[in-house]
């Protein structure tokens, strides 16, 4: 029986050093976030050219709702529990075309532009700012158009990134509508597909962070657009 037990001790402590990205504003968890595929066991994607790279859904399901937001503000994404691992956590959006559901909307092709990730403190050792926090703070451009959008949360932990595949993706795909918004469209430069903006071997994905201390990080995708 020890054994057994021992596995079902290490199976828990493992489920419980992961995470989901839940939640948006102040609503209640998966109610304008599209619910993940890891909302029971708090797993993660693994393969960058799996389609769950994208919402981290094996089938479409829309949220609950979706959340209204005022171009050049900022909403709050949060994690449950909160983040364990070593990595940058990263945002992207996606503007629905007119005409279309955002509830039922795909989101692919090269529609995805960033608008946040975040650089480690070198030292001893790699920290992120996201490391050990559940809340996180994501500005909406303001020059960009109104409309319906995906906000994407993603979080990547890379304590075992070393080996190729090692590193653990966290994700989910929050549905809001932007208002009083300009006039940009972000260039194509800024724009990736979901897969296809990573490849496992990019050096912000397959890295070990651990020995030697890397003094330089590059994050994957593209440059963070700014109005």
């Amino acid at each position: 029986m020890l054994p057994n037990a021992v596995l079902i001790l290490a199976a828990a402590l493992g489920a419980a050093a992961h995470y989901t990205l839940p939640k948006l504003g102040a609503g209640a968890d998966w109610q304008y976030v599209r619910k993940a595929d890891n909302f029971r066991d708090n797993g993660f994607v693994g393969n960058v050219a799996s389609e769950q790279i994208r919402c981290f859904q094996s089938t479409l399901t829309g949220a609950q709702a979706t959340l209204n937001v005022t171009a050049g503000s900022s909403v709050t994404y949060g994690a449950s529990p909160s983040i364990y691992h070593p990595g940058p956590m990263q945002f992207y959006l996606a503007r629905v075309p007119d005409g279309q559901d955002v509830s039922t909307w795909k989101g692919d092709g090269a529609v995805w532009f960033k608008v946040y990730h975040e650089q480690p403190n070198f030292g001893a050792q790699l920290t992120w700012p996201s490391n050990g926090k559940s809340s996180f703070t994501v500005p909406i451009p303001k020059c960009i158009k109104s409309g319906f959008y995906l906000l994407r949360g993603e979080h990547i932990g890379l304590h075992v990134a070393q080996s190729s595949g090692g590193a653990q993706f966290y994700i989910s795909c929050a549905q809001i509508g932007v208002t009083g918004g300009g006039n940009t469209e972000p260039s194509s430069e800024y724009k990736v597909s979901f897969p296809g903006a990573y490849k496992a071997s990019d050096p912000g994905i397959l890295i070990n962070i651990n020995y030697p201390i890397p003094t330089s990080y590059k994050n994957p995708g593209p440059a963070v657009f700014s109005c």
